[in-house]
Formats: C-alpha cells, sequence, structure tokens
C-alpha cells in the first residue's frame, strides 16, 4: 500500500460562510441561517436540518424552512477570517496546503516528538481556531490526503476524527461509494446498477473489471482509492494552475453576456496581479436541473489581455446558449487555466506598449488598485444588479 509514513491533517471550517454570520450577530446563534438570496451561497447546520442546501434556489429553500433568516454575503468579513485561520494553520506546521477558502491539508509529521501525537495537535488547532477566530471547525487525521478528507467529512460538523494506521481499510470500506473522489451521481448510478454500494465492494473488483465499468481513468483512480492509495504529499506554497470566479445568478442570455464580460474583468486583473499568462479559458455553467457542463478554448500564445480573453469566453458562451434557453441556467463561471509565467507571452507586431491593449489593461489596473474595483465599470453593467462573485478552488 503506497501512503505517506506521516500523518496528514485536513482541516475543514463548518457551514463556513453561515458560521461567520452566526459569530459576528449573536441572534443568528441557533437559529437557521441562509446566506445568499436567489442563490443559496451557504446554509448553517440548523438550516441544513430542513433539506437546505448549497446552490439552491432562494425560493425552494424558504418553502422549506419558512422562518429561516436570510443575510447578504460579506466577501471581505469571509476573507478576512479564512486569513486568520491559516495564520493558525501555519503556526501549527510550515506544511499547508491550502484547497480552498475554509480548508486545508497540513502536514505533521515532524511534530509528535515535539509536540506529541497527532490526535493531540489537532485538537489544540481545533482549539485555537475556536478560541482565536471564534469559528468550529472539523479534522480529519490519517496517512493519505483522501482518507484524510474522508475522515473530516464523516466526523462533521465541529468533530475530529482519528483513522489509525492499522484500521484503515477497516474505517474506509464499509462507507458507500460516493465517498471516494470522482464518484458523483452518474457513476454511483453505474455502481448501484451492478450492486456496489459500499468501498468495500469497490476494493473487492479487479482494476481491469472497474476499467471496463468507468473507463481506464476513472476505473484505475477509483481502485486505486477503494485500497487508500494516494501516495500524494503536502505541497506547501503550490502555485495555482488556474484563476477563476463564478456567479450565482439565473439571467437570461442578454444579461449573461454582461456578466460574463464581468466575472473575466476580474479574473484578468488577478492574473495580471500574479504575473501569470493562460492558454486556455474554461467556461462553467450550472443548469437550473443542477447539473454542470463545462466548455473549454485553447488559444495558440499564453496572454493575459482582457480583450482575447473575453473574446474566447464569448465564442464559448455563445455556443452553449441553446443549451441554456432549453435547460435553464443558475451558475456561470470562467476559469483561466494551463498557466504560464507572464515572460512566456508571445510579443505581437507592432512593439509600441502605448498602443497595446495591454497598455489599457494595466491603466484600468492601477485606476483600480488606486480608487477600488468598482470604480471603472463596464457600460453593459451600469444600472445592473452585479450579483456575487466567487473565486473558484484552486486545482
Amino acid at each position: 500500500m503506497f501512503v505517506s509514513l506521516t500523518p496528514i491533517l485536513h482541516a475543514d471550517l463548518d457551514a463556513f460562510y453561515a458560521a461567520v454570520e452566526q459569530r459576528d450577530d449573536p441572534r443568528l446563534r441557533g437559529r437557521p441561517v441562509i446566506v445568499g438570496g436567489g442563490v443559496v451561497l451557504a446554509a448553517s447546520y440548523e438550516a441544513k436540518a430542513f433539506g437546505i442546501r448549497t446552490a439552491m434556489g432562494g425560493a425552494r429553500a424558504l418553502r422549506l424552512c419558512p422562518h429561516a433568516v436570510v443575510v447578504p454575503p460579506r466577501m471581505s468579513a469571509y476573507s478576512a477570517a479564512s486569513k486568520a485561520v491559516f495564520e493558525v494553520f501555519r503556526d501549527t506546521t510550515p506544511l499547508v496546503e491550502g484547497l480552498s477558502i475554509d480548508e486545508a491539508f497540513l502536514d505533521v509529521g515532524g511534530l509528535p516528538r515535539i509536540v506529541g501525537p497527532p490526535e493531540l495537535i489537532a485538537r489544540r488547532l481545533r482549539e485555537r481556531v475556536l478560541d482565536e477566530v471564534g469559528l468550529p471547525i472539523t479534522v480529519g487525521v490519517a496517512r493519505t490526503k483522501f482518507l484524510a478528507k474522508v475522515a473530516s467529512a464523516v466526523a462533521k460538523p465541529d468533530g475530529l476524527l482519528v483513522v489509525p494506521a492499522d484500521r484503515e481499510l477497516d474505517f474506509l470500506h464499509p462507507l458507500p461509494v460516493q465517498r471516494l473522489w470522482g464518484v458523483g451521481k452518474v457513476t454511483a448510478a453505474k455502481l448501484h446498477d451492478l450492486g456496489i454500494r459500499t468501498v468495500g465492494q469497490v476494493a473487492r473488483l479487479d482494476e481491469t473489471d472497474l476499467v471496463s465499468i468507468l473507463g481506464k481513468a476513472a476505473g484505475r483512480h477509483l481502485h486505486a482509492l477503494a485500497h487508500n492509495r494516494d501516495p500524494r504529499p503536502v505541497q506547501a506554497g503550490r502555485r495555482r494552475r488556474s484563476i477563476g470566479s463564478q456567479r450565482a445568478l439565473g439571467r437570461t442570455p442578454h444579461d449573461l453576456d454582461a456578466i460574463l464580460a464581468s466575472l473575466v474583468d476580474g479574473i484578468t486583473r488577478r492574473l495580471r496581479n500574479a504575473h501569470r499568462a493562460c492558454r486556455t479559458v474554461v467556461l462553467r455553467l450550472r443548469f437550473a436541473d443542477f447539473t454542470r457542463a463545462t466548455r473549454s478554448h485553447t488559444l495558440i500564445h499564453p496572454t493575459a489581455e482582457t480583450g482575447l480573453l473575453l473574446t474566447a469566453a464569448r465564442l464559448l458562451l455563445t455556443a452553449a446558449l441553446p443549451e441554456i434557453a432549453s435547460r435553464g441556467i443558475t451558475l456561470l463561471g470562467v476559469s483561466l487555466t494551463n498557466l504560464s509565467d507572464e515572460d512566456t507571452i508571445q510579443l505581437m507586431l507592432p512593439f509600441d506598449d502605448n498602443h497595446s491593449p495591454g497598455a489599457l489593461d494595466s491603466t484600468l489596473d492601477r485606476l483600480k488598485d488606486r480608487f477600488g474595483s468598482s470604480s471603472v465599470t463596464r457600460a453593459a453593467m451600469l444600472g445592473r444588479d452585479p450579483g456575487i462573485s466567487v473565486p473558484l478552488l484552486p486545482d
């Protein structure tokens, strides 16, 4: 079995956005809280008890729980809370790999002789996050990233679960197949149709059988995970392989173009601030039935120019409009992937920077840095609800 020789913690804040709202407003504590109006961005565990889930329509959520308190999102508050939590992470160990605004892997292999066993380290971490930041956090501990993440999911909310090295498969195999990374509704349905419902049943299949059922990549991936084979180390300071943003707003096709332009404006500014360039634009869609789809376009040369990347994104959106019109849409997202350093940008004639599209981008970036991101906007966004943009998770 290929596993890490050191313990790994997966730390995951519980119902993060909603927990921050309950922390900052005592009147919300113990009550069902929904963050976001048109679409649920987050729900407290009191709200989840009524069946409310992230990405659910706001009207449906209130039908399930009419007495829920709906609050607008405060991204600056969530960002500040996240930074405070990550300070605790990095004070615990220098080997921290952030997965998103509210979760991370921590390699604590070098700490047991100094601090104590992994369970003690995890317990102290939870206590510090609660005492110093005021938020509950769940921690899973295991020898692989995969199993640590599964452990934290099983322990939620506000829990701690340590999987002993000699009991890993005893813990993993009775769990439903949906606990395996990559098993969504479609894959789960295929396995269920064959009478396969637990991770242990997957593990008892030959790899060739799984490949014939799910395809080469998925079959090998799930066979490895079912045996807890996950050799990936915690990667501290890993550079992002993608930059993206998404907006949870159902829109007509006319409005979607304005939303798309606003998203691209924001992420290309972040791209240039990170001194990166990209070749591939990915359009992400969630339809009214909550199914998802992605479309991508790869450019010939890396670029950080807003105009070129917006043109690519618009081509993808135009191609998807017939499907959007028939199925409806609840989320639109854009990612810039296939990233490289900005010095890989192909210089194009003429070389007059004063008249290049990049000069305009640089000028707009400086204006927004000085006067705020809303100081300059597109005419198409004037008088429109800008919605809530949420950064996509890094790969």
